[in-house]
């Protein structure tokens, strides 16, 4: 699918040097989130609301899990519409903004210090978001092809400009307060607005069309994306609602339709996996594959919690950041560990190799990566995962540390092979012979 018969619609409407950045950046805040956890592993033995926590899960949204999907989606939107990137300049400026203002507004929390540095990160943040916004928006308004993962990416960037602009504003209001509460009154909103409206919705919209894509499948079923669509949407939009009710019971609503949407979304892959043309499926799509299993653990975790909640009117710490570890460093990470090996090699191999295609034999995308340094990176991370999830649970913090310490190992080398591609240099027959 990706070998010397490539899509070159990529080659003609985004450029590498839009998409590489993005990469690159993502992946050296993989590893600060990573050297953060090891170093405030302790942190996670009580409550969540704690500089060192707050800092390391604005790495993992912001420097991770943000910047990778913006990144990807310069190159997959234009793919997806059929049609051009509106603006290579705007993709730039995006990069810019969000690049620096993430490391300002992580000091901020780090610090705990919601002043100029974390005003300064947070405003450079939110222009970045609109810069996006404004590029993705034009792109989709030009193309005459608009699908519905076009319309789950288009929705996803909203839902991301509504997160980041609340953000903003709760960060204001820890300086001069606008709000009726606290700033912390308002963190379960701004999370979800984030977590279900920018990562779920781009991961089911890009996901439906990747996965089977790279499992060679013909399955499609429009029908059944919609309904996802409309339910997160409206679970979304109950969320906020039920969110100033005085009577919490309500909150069962938007999850219940959000349990309903992903398992809609799972069926989906099941489907597909089941209808794949080709047998064995790579360890990157395995991983990819569990992460959509992987959605399921937070859902149950925050059933539990409001059940709990609902009968006590007491909150587990313990849930409550197994919870936001399931979702930062379980379901997103994952996805992104087994897609980035799946876009970022072929996004190479079209720059270095597109021109020399026919002019002599050329390695597969596949090939510009590290088997066995992917294989031990897999392993590292089901471990410090598995480990560092259970440390949580047992307030233990020696298989925090072990579990945390086996992250790091993973984010490094998941650093190496993103490494190794992007600085792969062209090797073919035909530059063989001119040498």
């Amino acid at each position: 699918m990706f070998g010397n018969q490539g899509n070159t619609t990529i080659a003609k409407t985004t450029t590498h040097k839009v998409v590489l950045p993005f990469y690159v950046y993502a992946s050296i805040s993989f590893l600060a989130a990573a050297l953060l956890l090891v170093q405030s592993s302790g942190n996670f033995s009580g409550t969540y609301f704690q500089p060192n926590i707050l800092a390391i899960t604005h790495i993992m949204a912001l420097g991770w899990g943000t910047m990778i999907i913006m990144g990807a989606s310069h190159q997959l939107v234009p793919v997806l519409i059929e049609g051009e990137l509106h603006s290579n300049r705007l993709a730039y400026v995006t990069f810019y903004l969000a690049g620096i203002g993430i490391p300002f507004l992580v000091y901020g929390f780090y610090r705990f210090n919601m002043g100029a540095p974390a005003l300064l990160g947070g405003g450079l943040v939110v222009v970045a978001v609109v810069m996006y916004t404004i590029n993705l928006a034009r792109s989709i308004i030009n193309s005459k092809n608009r699908n519905i993962h076009a319309l789950f990416v288009f929705a996803a960037t909203l839902w991301l400009l509504i997160t980041t602009s609340v953000g903003f504003l709760l960060l204001c209001n820890f300086n001069t307060p606008c709000l009726p509460h606290n700033s912390v009154h308002y963190l379960s909103l701004h999370a979800h607005m984030g977590i279900a409206g920018w990562f779920l919705l781009t991961v089911i919209g890009v996901g439906a069309r990747l996965i089977p894509m790279f499992l060679i499948s013909k399955y499609e079923n429009n029908t059944l994306l919609k309904r996802i669509f409309y339910l997160v949407n409206v679970a979304l939009i109950s969320f906020i609602i039920c969110f100033f009710s005085t009577n919490k019971a309500v909150l069962l609503i938007p999850i219940l339709l959000m349990v309903a949407a992903i398992t809609l979304f799972v069926y989906y892959c099941r489907q597909a996996y089941a209808d794949r043309m080709r047998k064995a499926v790579d360890e990157q799509m395995k991983i990819s594959l569990l992460s959509v299993a992987m959605i399921l653990i937070p859902l149950v975790l925050i059933l539990v919690t409001i059940f709990v909640f609902i009968l006590s009117s007491y909150y587990s710490p313990q849930l409550i950041l197994a919870y936001g570890f399931f979702i930062f460093f379980g379901w997103i990470t994952a996805i992104i560990l087994g897609m980035t090996f799946k876009t970022l090699p072929f996004i190479v191999w079209n720059k270095t190799y597109h021109q020399l295609s026919g002019k002599g034999k050329t390695p597969n995308p596949k090939d510009l990566l590290s088997d066995s340094t992917f294989h031990w990176m897999s392993l590292c991370y089901i471990i410090g995962f598995v480990l560092f999830a259970a440390g949580i649970i047992m307030s233990q913090l020696l298989i925090l540390k072990i579990g945390a310490i086996a992250l790091l190992v993973t984010a490094v080398l998941y650093n190496l092979n993103v490494f190794k591609v992007v600085l792969h240099k062209p090797v073919t027959d035909a530059s063989n012979r001119d040498k």
